[in-house]
């Protein structure tokens, strides 16, 4: 019952290294090996919450800037999700 991932195991090395979900399974695990360098670094506890804070906040500029575009390009199809998504939230608070 105690498996590992192997990542040489045959259903992965069998893949098409040019498919879409073997790019995406790729830059997945770089993403994850840059930051596993991060996560388990010795450093103050001060300094991980500020660096993480940091991370947090431009994450949060990027997605803003993101649905900013979004609404921009379409500003109708936004009126609508967000008219819809105030109905819903008014029947569920009106319960």
């Amino acid at each position: 019952m105690n498996q590992t991932y192997d990542p040489t195991a045959a259903e992965i090395i069998d893949e098409d290294p040019d498919t879409d979900s073997a790019r995406l399974d790729r830059a997945a695990d770089a993403i994850l090996l840059e930051d596993e360098g991060r996560a388990f670094a010795s450093r103050p506890l001060r300094r991980a919450v500020r660096e993480d804070a940091v991370l947090a906040r431009q994450w949060g500029q990027a997605r803003a800037v993101r649905m900013r575009e979004a609404v921009e390009a379409e500003p109708v199809k936004a009126t609508l999700y967000a008219l819809g998504l105030g109905v819903v939230v008014g029947l569920l608070i009106a319960r």
